[in-house]
């Protein structure tokens, strides 16, 4: 009778402990891909970050250090650049969220009665994917050129000056940045509106509160978790492109942000240490605001 007392414990005690065994294997092949593909190439970026140019050898040499002062060099350097970076990032991120949301809102909500009008419309968000981030952006490059329709028109309207130009300025950065990540904010505010419940809309009608106060009151704290997921999808690579503020395609001269001065150290002057530092605060500055972000909006779960 002891014994099998003793046997049944023995048991019970090896059954956690084989499933927690079975879980960290389970676990180990993520574990390894992350140690792998994001834990080694960021100890890597912060080691080049600290290098030193060697002494009397070639540009692009350089040789392992601590120089902390590379930090503050860029910081003095590109500090522009990386003020710029944001802006340009929180600027496009405010004006997708102010398209996305109705339209997802339409979407999720509106068109449950029609579900071919919604799945047409989902296909029509989802559409972009399906081509080049390089060629649609090339593309809005030809439409807003000088001799452009677009342009043109406004011209011919008087809408714009004669000798004004609209790629190559900040406003044409802002717009290819809040284009092409649209789709990632509408995506998680449709998720989210979709398993909305209406009847909670219906409630806000009973209890005497007009269309716009149930709207602030009810709708937006429901989906704020598909607001700070398209919040993040969007603000995140935004801060760090460089393809819509490069002159190739709608920037200037003077709408480069960090991303074109990284590309530019790393692939034009063979200044390693300083693409990796600004990389490094580039991280950094994205990983305070968006914590901040989440706190202030109250879904710390989140993270």
């Amino acid at each position: 009778m002891a014994f099998g007392a003793f046997a049944t414990g023995v048991a019970r005690e090896q059954g956690p402990r084989r499933k927690s065994r079975i879980a960290l294997l389970l676990l180990l092949p993520g574990i390894l891909y992350l140690m792998l593909f994001f834990l080694v190439p960021l100890i890597s970026l912060v080691l080049t970050s600290l290098q030193e140019p060697i002494p009397n050898g070639d540009i692009g040499e350089y040789q392992t250090a601590f120089r902390w002062e590379n930090y503050a060099d860029v910081i003095g350097t590109y500090g522009e650049h990386i003020l710029r970076s944001f802006i340009y990032a929180i600027l496009a991120t405010i004006f997708a969220l102010l398209f996305s949301y109705p339209l997802a809102y339409f979407i999720g909500v509106k068109a449950r009665r029609w579900p071919l009008v919604q799945n047409l419309l989902l296909v029509l968000v989802i559409a972009p994917f399906f081509i080049s981030f390089l060629l649609r952006t090339l593309a809005w490059k030809s439409i807003l050129s000088d001799e452009g329709f677009v342009i043109s028109g406004l011209k011919a309207l008087s809408l714009m000056a004669p000798d004004a130009h609209f790629t190559g300025t900040a406003a044409s950065v802002i717009f290819g940045l809040t284009y092409n990540f649209i789709p990632f904010m509408t995506l998680p505010l449709y998720s989210t509106l979709e398993r909305l419940d209406t009847r909670l809309l219906e409630a806000g009608g009973d209890l005497y509160a007009n269309p716009a106060k149930t709207f602030f009151r009810v709708t937006i704290p429901l989906s704020m978790s598909g607001i700070v997921s398209g919040v993040l999808l969007t603000f995140i690579p935004a801060a760090g492109d460089y393809i819509n503020a490069s002159r190739n395609f709608l920037g200037g001269s003077g709408t480069a942000m960090i991303g074109n001065v990284i590309e530019s150290n790393f692939l034009v002057t063979l200044n390693y240490p300083a693409a990796a530092a600004l990389s490094i605060i580039l991280m950094a500055v994205i990983l305070v605001m968006v914590t901040a972000y989440v706190k202030r909006s109250g879904t710390e779960d989140l993270l």
